[in-house]
């Protein structure tokens, strides 16, 4: 796992000073990669790489670079390739020679077998640029679900890129100007494709590639979800889905680095961590697993209309039953609400996120664990993929004309645009960017002829978290673990096991009445009943007063300064008003819309943004 960086100027060339802005560039992204750097530059390009050794620490080094007819072929990548073995057999069959025992390699001389097509063969995560001299252009690509990050700006000559957007800000031609355009966007979260609050800025996204020549910039889509008839019955679908997790949990527990697994104690986490102690008993001894919690939370939890249960008895169910090495992470409401915590999760993310203690809380978790592991094991996906969030379960969601998780309300979503400056909420429109996002993701969704209007609707909404809900939290759990150098994996986003429940009758899903019944069937001999039958619970909040008056005493002292730029975007009454609530009395959204306000002003502060509203 790194970081990349890069730019490519076919007419202007690079003007004195090409190593300096490569070095900034690449420095920009540093954290992602602590173990080594390196850049590349030609006449016409610049490459960087920030490395975070993991398979062939001795031998991965990047830019790695191969020269064929007496031209520089050079790679800087991103992420793993998990089927890296059987590609080197593979190749190594057809007379390529390798020097190293790294996927990096492997990918290299992959491209160098069979070109851009090497995209379609991979099984992983990933994001790399192959700046190819025999052709003069640049390969970028990005893994089919955007697990990894991979941002790119237009100049006139050319293009530069980077993994996270403060890799491209660090280039003199590119601006900092945030636009209406931008904020929409930020706070409709409808996972608009290709979005990015930066004015001229954007995503390479998920399965598609980008071909950099001096005539132009070519996108291809080389992968897409797709629809199909699903004729496996349900036994042998659920046969399936314990092979296919089988071999995908085999497969990401490969590392020369020390290893671990997130476990919440829900079922997805508790499933992995069941499946990586199954594996092989001998090798997986001594397995470690790490969990957040919130001091006093047990103690005092309070169930409410999304949580029934806290985390921690299921938790220590599946350390008793699997026998892991857990190391339990407990925040107090003073290190989960300090300014220094939320400023390194908002230059982490490069945007003021909002959702505070759980954007804070994984950070720190994240932090803690990379004190002794480099590489980590999620249960992220298996909500969108399985049908696990409670509106895939509520009508008024399902049925709405809307995004499910924007349907959706609760006490943390009641009007989540109250805060914003009445001009600016007036010029955003953001019910009709909603409506009009929601339009466009309908048409992107194949049916098949046959299917009731209630199985076309849930393929809908599958598809909808599929492409546009699962990129936003893939993106939040990869600046969080990147920004302290941690790699987090994601087994159930591997495209053979989504493609396969993606396609199988919603009946399937909810055979048992319950949600994700096919994960828990298949899982069922490797996780304790009680996680079997537990509820599912979304990742865990501080129920602590202290922490909503940590944030009204923060931004008391923001309201003290009357013409800071923080108020073009906020509505001073409503923060105002906010601040007068008492801590064990404020609402949930409240409490959200306080965590939004700290955030855009710390981003402010940190960025300086040219607003163009």
């Amino acid at each position: 796992m790194c970081g990349i960086t890069g730019w490519v100027s076919f007419d202007a060339g690079f003007g004195a000073r090409p190593a300096e802005v490569i070095e900034a560039m690449t420095s920009a992204v540093s954290r992602r990669g602590p173990d080594a750097t390196g850049t590349f530059i030609r006449a016409n390009v610049a490459l960087g790489h920030r490395r975070l050794a993991v398979i062939d620490p001795a031998g991965g080094r990047q830019p790695m670079v191969a020269t064929e007819a007496g031209r520089d072929i050079a790679l800087v990548y991103s992420g793993e390739i998990y089927n890296y073995t059987e590609l080197r057999a593979e190749l190594k069959a057809l007379g390529r020679g390798f020097e190293t025992r790294s996927d990096t390699e492997v990918l290299l001389q992959g491209y160098l077998e069979w070109g851009e097509s090497v995209v379609e063969r991979l099984n992983g995560m990933f994001a790399f640029a192959i700046w190819d001299g025999r052709r003069e252009r640049l390969f970028l690509a990005r893994d089919r679900f955007g697990i990894k990050p991979l941002y790119f700006y237009r100049i006139p000559s050319g293009i530069v890129f980077g993994s996270e957007p403060k890799a491209i800000l660090a280039h003199p031609l590119a601006d900092r100007t945030v636009t209406a355009d931008g904020l929409r966007e930020l706070f409709a979260m409808t996972g608009q494709p290709g979005w990015s609050l930066w004015r001229d800025m954007d995503q390479v996204r998920p399965g598609t590639t980008l071909t950099v020549e001096r005539k132009g910039i070519t996108p291809c889509t080389y992968w897409s979800l797709r629809t199909r008839q699903h004729t496996d019955d349900l036994p042998t679908t659920v046969e399936r889905v314990r092979e296919l997790l089988d071999d995908i949990v085999e497969r990401q527990l490969v590392s020369d680095v020390p290893l671990c697994l997130l476990l919440s104690g829900g079922l997805d986490s508790s499933a992995l961590t069941g499946l990586a102690t199954a594996t092989d008993a001998a090798k997986r001894k001594g397995l470690r697993t790490f969990s957040v919690d919130f001091e006093d939370q047990e103690a005092t939890f309070v169930p409410d209309e999304i949580r029934d249960t806290p985390d921690a008895p299921f938790v220590r169910e599946v350390v008793e039953f699997v026998r892991t090495n857990h190391h339990r992470v407990a925040l107090d409401q003073n290190t989960l609400s300090r300014p220094g915590v939320r400023r390194a999760v908002v230059g982490a993310r490069d945007i003021p996120a909002g959702l505070g203690d759980m954007d804070n809380s994984l950070y720190l978790l994240f932090r803690a664990i990379r004190e002794q592991s480099t590489v980590a094991l999620s249960g992220e996906s298996a909500d969108e993929i399985f049908g696990g969030y409670i509106w895939f379960h509520h009508p008024q969601s399902v049925n709405a004309d809307n995004f499910p998780w924007l349907a959706f309300r609760s006490a943390f979503t009641a009007d989540r645009f109250a805060l914003l400056n009445r001009d600016l909420r007036a010029k955003l429109e953001l019910e009709d960017f909603i409506a009009d996002q929601y339009a466009v993701s309908r048409k992107e969704v194949e049916q098949l002829p046959g299917d009731d209007d209630h199985e076309r609707r849930m393929r809908r909404i599958s598809h909808q978290h599929l492409t546009r809900f699962l990129p936003m939290l893939l993106d939040r759990k990869d600046r969080a673990s990147m920004a302290v150098g941690l790699e987090v994996r994601v087994p159930y986003c591997d495209h053979r096991l989504v493609e396969y429940v993606y396609n199988t009758p919603w009946s399937f899903k909810t055979f048992d009445g319950r949600e994700k019944s096919l994960l828990r069937e298949a899982t069922s001999a490797v996780v304790p009943r009680a996680v079997r039958d537990r509820v599912k619970s979304p990742y865990p909040t501080s129920q602590d007063p202290q922490y909503a008056a940590s944030l009204a005493g923060q931004l008391s002292e923001i309201l003290a300064r009357p013409d800071h730029p923080v108020f073009a975007i906020v509505d001073r009454r409503w923060a105002q008003a906010a601040t007068e609530i008492p801590p064990d009395k404020m609402p949930g959204d409240v409490r959200a819309g306080l965590d939004r306000i700290l955030d855009v002003y710390h981003w402010l502060d940190m960025y300086s943004p040219d607003l163009l509203l």
